[in-house]
Parts: C-alpha cells; structure tokens; sequence
C-alpha cells in the first residue's frame, strides 16, 4: 500500500511500477517504456521501489547515488547531488504537541540556503564565452573552418601529449598556451602553410577537470566538473556547506599552497565576484569550520545569523542584515552576551548614540519595534465617508473632521448621536464625551467638542439591523459614487473593529473574545439588577445587524467600560428601556443628562408620555437599596439645567407611554359577509359592531360552523403541545427501563420518532364561539389585534372518523341516529373504543351522546350539519393470543403453587 500511497497522483505509474516489478521478479527485462517511466521517478522513490521489489539499480543502469548509465555503461555526472530533503523521510507524523505548538520564528545562519543541495543549472554553459586567458590543456576542442582556394569545416581535439594535429598542417603544440596565443597560432599556420587559404577558429567543448572538496563540505570528496568552474561551482557541485562550514574564510590550494581566499559575504552581500577565480586540474577547495558568529533579530531587514571574520562594528553587522526597518526602535536594542560561566547577560544600548559596542562571538542582538500608538493624531471611525486617522493640533475640535454633514457622513449616519472615546491615564482607562453631529457642524456649539490626542470618534447608523438599512436605502436617491460606497462598508467594518479593539488593548482575538463575552455578562447583570429590559427578548443573530449599529460599535466600548471599573470606580454605564427607538445599555457620558440618554437610544416613539419618566438608581449611602426619581421629560428636553436631570453610574430609565395608547389594532374576517377583509379597531371594540360594519352574514353563509382564531390563544396552545411532547418522551423513556409482556411492541426509536412528529404539529389558536348569539348581541366578545373570524358556506354533511371500517363523509340526513351514520361507514373496527365516541360540532364544541341508560336513545337532535362524529381507539385493548398467553401464566403459577401446598 506504501507504493499506491506514493503514485496516487500519477496512476499510470502504480500500475507501471507495479507490472515492472513482476518482470523482473520472473527474470522478465523490464521494457523501454517502463524503464522511461522509472527514470522520471524522483530519486528516493527510485531507490524505495528498488528495495521492496529486489530489484538492481545498478544492473538497470542507475546507481544508488542518482547518477545513470549511457548505452555504454559509463556514468553521467550529475549537474548538482541529490537535494538534501530527500535524505530525510517523505513525510514526519507530528504529535499533537507539536500541531498546536505556536511556531517561533526560526533564525536562521545567513547564506547557508544558497548551498542546500537543491537540484542547479550553476554549472557553466558549453556555449559561455571562453576568456582569452584561458589555458587549453589536453581535451580541450577547436571549431576550425578554412576558407579561399580550400574549404574545411571541422572540429579537432587536443591530444594527450598537448598537440593539436589539423589535416595538411604540421601538429602543433598547445599545451599550457592562453586560449587568445592558440588562435593566433593556428591562422598564422594555415596562412604560413596554405597559401591564399585563411582560418576562422574558436572554441569547441572544453575538458573536464578534476578537483577536490575538502573540510566541511555537504559531502566533500573528488569532482569532475568542466574546466571553465570556479570555486563557486565546485561548492555547489559538492552539495554546499555542512551547518558548520564557514562562508568568509573558503580557501583554494594549489600544490599544497594556499593561493585564493574567498568570502562568501562579498559576493551574496555586495555582489562582488572578483575573488571567484576559475579552478585548475588538482585544485583543492578546503573549507574550514565556522569562525564567530552573532544573531540579529527583530526590526531588520534581513534577520539571520552572521559569521564574523574580523572585529567588525555593529553597523556593519547592521549592514549584513540589511539595515534598519522603517519601524524600528533602536534606542532600546537589547544585546544578550554569555559571561562564561553558565549565564548570560543583558547589554541595553541606544544604537544612535553608543558606538563603543563590539559584537562578541555567541551575541544575540534585538532591534525591537517602535509602537504603533498614534502621536498627535485622532481616528474618525463609524458611518463616515472618510474613516481613518487625522493629525491634530492644539485646539482642533469634532468640526474639523465634518465640513460639510451631508458628504462627510453616510446617508445611514445618526445625525444626533456621536461619540468621543478619549483616554485619561497611563492604563489606558477611557471616558466618554457624547456629541450631536449634526450641532457640531454648525461650529461653537456645545457640541463642538475639543479634541485630544489619540481621541477616536464614532459616528453611528440610525438604524439597528441590516433590513431597515436596506429598506430605507432603497427609497433614496443615491449616486453612483454612493453606491460604491455602500459596498466598501463590509471593509471598513473589519478595519474599523481592529482599529478600536486595538485602542482599548483588546487586539488578540482571544481577548476580543474574552472581552465580548465579558460585555455580555455584564449587560445580563445589569438588566437583572434594574429590570429594565426583561420585556424585550433579543432575537436577532449577530449577522444581522447593521454594520454601524449601536448593537455593534458600542459593543467593545461596554467592554471597556466594565473593564477598569473597580471598587472605588463604578462603572460608566446606564440603562434605558420603554418608549425609545433603541432599548439597551449604553456608556455613560461626563455630564450626562436625561436629554444625551434618550439621544443616545435613537429618540423618543410617537407614543411617549412626556409628563413622566422614573429613574431607578442606586442609593450612594446604601448600595443594595434603589430609589426611583420622577422627572418631567418635558423640562428634561427643554435644555434646563438641574440636578435632577443628571444621570448617574447604572441608572436605569423607564420611558412610558401615553395612557390608553394604542397601535393599529386590525382583526380579518373572510368568507360569507357581505364585505370580507381586514378592519381596523378600537381596544375593547365588540365583535358585533364589527359584523355591523362587515355587512352582515350572506344569504349562503353559515354561521353555526364559524371558526375564530386569536394569537394569544394559539401561542398558549402551542406551549401546550410542546409540554406534552416533553411529558410523554419523559415517560416513554422512563417506561423502556420496564419489560412487561402487555408494553406495546414499538421500538423507543419509533416512540421518538412519533413524538418528534407530534412537536411538529402546529397550534390553530381556535376559539368556540355561538357566532349568531354574537350577532344578535345577546353574547359578547371583546376582539384583540390580529383576531381572524372564518365564517364558512352551508355545509350538508356529516363526517365519521376514527375506527371505522371506512371513514368517510355522509349527506345529511334528519331522520338518520349516531350508530346509523357509523353503520353507513362500514361499523366498527375491532380496537375501537365504543363507550368514547365523541361528536365535534361545527362550531368546534365537543360533545358526547347520551348513552347512560336503557331508556337513552341517539336523539336525531344531536347532529347537525357540519358535525364530525369521531370513534377513538381503545388503548387499553388487549388481542387474543396476548390474553390467553398471560392467561395460561397465571394458570401455570396456580398450577405449581398448588402442587406445592398438597405435598406438604
């Protein structure tokens, strides 16, 4: 399966692998297409399928090294050794531990990549331009091409003893002679030799060499590489450096001589390649170990570790890592230094002032990050066309920020209802300053607050959910330009909420959470403390509200809030419910008033009683007693200034409505009036004056049968249903613990299933009524909002349902008795249960026949038209071969208790 695992992308090879194992298994030769198809395999797999199968590489014409044969049996050098992955397992079972092991960034040595042993095309090319200094040794190949009174094109190859023989010239010796002399030699020949002939030459293929890689090489040892290599090529050639190799000190022997020293950091840092010289035959590249070394880290470009080949200065060091980000804080860099004796020691230097600082073998530097905190900026969030930061000056105020209200603020902006988080101390505590846009705008006003450092601004939506945004949206006239702005306020959402949580140090996401859920809390006890909001139940999920909803921006501030209040702060909330468009909790503003508290929760509704509101709040001498204060709203809007409007720490306001106030309360009548449809009413209004204003009943309709529905009623009844499901699955469940030989046969799975059916069922909400007494005004019925009155067309009929043998519908007859229309319907089934039947008559009521006595009869006058006759099943029926089982046990104990008895 290991092999499948590894070709599952590629199937065509499983298969090939899988039949190429077989053929040589049987001694078969594998064919061209299947040794095409493994030679395209990477090299690990190459050598993994060799070892399952038993197969040669090297009787195939591959070495375990990756390097193949030629038709000749003679090894083709690789251009690079095998990447050094590969070395490794294709795939590591990490632990759990180390799945969710938060990753630190890793640092590591510089320049050490560029030598990983991946696969390379460094090698130099046969086409490069040969130098003229090159030296032409035995291998080498000339391109010659003779031109005049001959013509000659060919190639001729340097022989061992260095000659080079052209056919009719006399050979030549070029070994040990510069690539440029060579030329000049061999045109000087041919004009010498061959008169009116001239010669065009240039290099062909080079020789290879032969060199050595030695010291801390990936895998030092021999290489053949072309003549043309320089140092450069034979490390990569070799695999590169081990993890202990040194870049800056790689030194090139010739005959036992050191004669070139190359440092590696010249050529990846600055680019300078002059010390890269080509190699000659016998060359060795020794590469000793690692000198000292530093690490940086932190706000530089380049974080690595660097080896040190000198005393150099930090700026240098500086300088190999790039240099200084634009973010850095170098007047706290941090230095670690070990002190020899099994500690290490912290060095904090300003790297713009001390220069005497020398870096030491084992140092870990640390530029760390200038703070993201604004300076002499303020932030404009919420429904804004222009959200983000602005500079700020002495003096500046909030209407600055708006020049003009209506191109400044979104067309969903709350004009009256603005707010200023600023900060007040070093632990970042906020308060809060409320303002009115719109009053702002029109310049010294009180509302034109003035602004301080860092302040952040948040304009809200004055609408709470997305649907009335979007419906109100609709009917204006907006531009395209506003268009477009409507879709960019997802964006700005996500930037906004970052940019706030980031302010009140709420940035992590599992703070965010924490705080979030933190507000949460402390709303529920703050609504359970002043009740204030228990008739309102938040049904609406998070996903829909407005994306500059109270609901939304006022959430983190809450957080806030609650956090850094303490036993000597209390914290800077209040509550408002009742008559207001936005009932909930809000922050607390410096000199707040009851007129900023009811601006805050989005104004007054039509329906507000103005003479009277009540603050409950908590007694400052005895915290666990309330006191409830009554203000006038009408003097509380009117701008007065008293103490009795101020509203403090946890207040919560009731906002009432006018006496008897009342919304469009509409009942719907359908059916036979004379004029069906939907009518407006007054509390209390009768249902009979309502039938008046309908018209009256037709001439076809029956008013016996009418069906009334009410919301109150149907939502009482459905809690009943839903009860009753819970009742009886709380029983079946206690019952499937007993076994008893009368439990009926259904699984607890079918039970369940079945009271899962019942919970589906739908409440009606049905009223009984004697709709023609209503109609005469001799009863009477006080309607409700949303009540509905069916009063349906004369019926004819009589339905019998339940168990009977055919259950169906039957014409009315006067002169026909309960048990006739039940014989009419086939009779009854055997589980029916005949002492129940019940009649539902067309007004809903339910009634049961009178069969007490022998003198009782089924009187004709107990069916009407429209009735339903309904048979129930008996529950408690028990079938024969059930009776007579548990009749023959109780005869079998009888049985054996009596043997017992007689024999003593």
């Amino acid at each position: 399966m290991k092999l499948i695992k590894l070709f599952a992308v590629l199937l065509i090879l499983v298969f090939a692998s899988s039949s190429f194992a077989q053929g040589s298994s049987q001694g078969v030769a594998p064919t061209e297409q299947q040794l095409e198809q493994f030679k395209k395999l990477p090299k690990s797999q190459q050598k993994a399928l060799a070892e399952k199968y038993g197969i040669s590489l090297d009787a195939l014409g591959f070495s375990i090294d990756g390097e193949s044969s030629d038709d000749q049996g003679n090894k083709k050098e690789p251009s690079s050794i095998l990447p050094r992955d590969l070395d490794k397992k294709d795939s590591e079972e990490l632990t759990d531990e180390e799945k969710f092991k938060p990753k630190e960034e890793e640092i590591k040595p510089f320049g050490y990549e560029l030598f990983s042993g991946e696969p390379t095309t460094f090698a130099p090319s046969e086409n490069a331009l040969v130098p003229n200094t090159y030296m032409v040794g035995p291998g080498d190949t000339f391109s010659i091409n003779l031109y005049g009174k001959e013509s000659f094109s060919g190639e001729v190859i340097v022989d061992r003893e260095g000659r080079l023989a052209i056919d009719k010239l006399q050979p030549v010796n070029v070994a040990g002679m510069q690539y440029n002399e060579v030329v000049e030699l061999i045109k000087q020949k041919v004009e010498q030799e061959m008169i009116g002939v001239k010669a065009f030459v240039s290099m062909g293929e080079t020789r290879t060499i032969r060199v050595m890689v030695l010291g801390e090489a990936y895998k030092p040892g021999a290489y053949t590489i072309p003549s043309l290599s320089s140092i450069t090529h034979a490390l990569f050639v070799s695999g590169g450096l081990s993890e202990i190799g040194s870049l800056r000190n790689i030194q090139l022997k010739r005959a036992g001589k050191t004669v070139q020293t190359l440092d590696l950091y010249d050529l990846l840092i600055k680019g300078d390649s002059s010390d890269d010289v080509i190699l000659k035959p016998g060359d060795v590249v020794f590469i000793p170990p690692v000198g000292k070394q530093v690490t940086i880290s932190g706000e530089v470009r380049r974080a690595a570790i660097f080896e040190l080949k000198g005393s150099e200065s930090l700026d240098e060091v500086i300088a190999m890592a790039g240099g200084l980000k634009a973010e850095a804080y170098p007047q706290k860099t941090v230095i670690e230094r070990f002190t020899g004796n099994s500690s290490k020691t912290i060095l904090q230097l300003d790297l713009t002032k001390d220069k005497s600082y020398r870096p030491k073998n084992g140092d870990t530097i640390k530029v760390p990050a200038s703070s993201d905190e604004l300076d002499n900026a303020v932030t404009l969030l919420g429904a804004v066309t222009y959200p983000g930061n602005y500079s700020w000056q002495q003096g500046d105020k909030v209407s600055r920020l708006f020049t003009s209200i209506k191109s400044d603020l979104l067309p969903t902006a709350d004009y009256d209802y603005g707010l200023v988080v600023r900060e007040v101390n070093q632990k970042g505590d906020i308060e809060i300053h409320q303002f009115s846009p719109l009053e702002a705008s029109k310049q010294n006003t009180e509302s034109d607050i003035e602004l301080q450092p860092r302040d952040i601004i948040v304009i809200f939506s004055r609408f709470q959910t997305k649907e009335e945004e979007e419906i109100a949206l609709k009917t204006l006239a907006l531009t395209k330009e506003q268009l477009e702005l409507r879709e960019r306020i997802k964006l700005w959402d996500k930037y906004e909420e970052k940019q706030f949580y980031e302010f009140i140090d709420l940035g992590g996401s599992l703070e965010k959470e924490l705080a979030e859920q933190l507000a949460e809390e402390e709303s529920k006890k703050i609504t359970n403390i002043t009740d204030f909001l228990n008739s309102e139940e938040k049904e609406l999920k998070e996903s829909d509200y407005a994306v500059f909803s109270r609901e939304k921006l006022l959430k983190p501030i809450i957080a806030k809030l609650n956090q850094q209040s303490t036993y000597t702060s209390q914290v800077k909330m209040f509550g408002i419910r009742g008559e207001v468009r936005f009932s909930g909790v809000y922050p607390l503003p410096t000199n707040a008033t009851v007129k900023e508290a009811v601006l805050a929760a989005g104004g007054l509704k039509e329906s507000t009683f103005l003479d009277k509101a009540e603050i409950t709040r908590y007694d400052n001498s005895n915290k666990s007693s309330l006191n409830h204060v009554t203000v006038d709203l009408n003097k509380a809007l009117a701008n007065e200034t008293s103490d009795e409007f101020v509203i403090q720490s946890k207040d919560s306001i009731s906002i009432y409505p006018i006496p008897n106030w009342q919304k469009d309360l509409q009942i719907e009548i359908v059916g036979e009036v004379r004029f069906p449809g939907v009518y407006s009413i007054r509390k209390g209004e009768d249902l009979t004056s309502v039938l008046e204003r309908a018209g009256g009943f037709t001439e076809f309709s029956y008013p016996q049968g009418a069906i009334f529905t009410r919301e109150s009623i149907r939502f009482q009844e459905q809690q009943q249903l839903n009860k009753l499901s819970e009742d009886l699955r709380r029983d079946i469940a206690t019952k499937s613990f007993n076994s008893s030989i009368t439990d009926s046969s259904l699984s607890y799975k079918d039970m369940d299933s079945l009271i899962t059916d019942l919970a589906k069922v739908k409440a009606v909400g049905r009223l009984v009524i004697d709709l023609p007494a209503i109609e005469q005004g001799t009863e009477h019925l006080p309607l409700q909002d949303k009540d509905i009155l069916y009063i349906p067309t004369k019926s004819n009929s009589i339905s019998v349902v339940g168990e009977v043998n055919f259950a169906t519908s039957h014409i009315y007859n006067a002169g026909l008795s309960l048990d006739d229309y039940i014989n009419r319907s086939g009779g009854f089934k055997q589980r029916a249960d005949e002492d129940r039947i019940y009649i539902i008559k067309a007004s809903g009521l339910v009634k049961v026949p009178n069969q007490s006595s022998w003198f009782a009869s089924n009187e004709v006058d107990e069916l009407s038209p429209g009735d339903t006759i309904v048979v129930p099943l008996d529950t408690e029926h028990v079938d024969n071969l059930t009776l007579w089982s548990t009749a023959t046990q109780i005869l079998y104990q009888m049985g054996v208790a009596l043997a017992a008895i007689s024999s003593l």
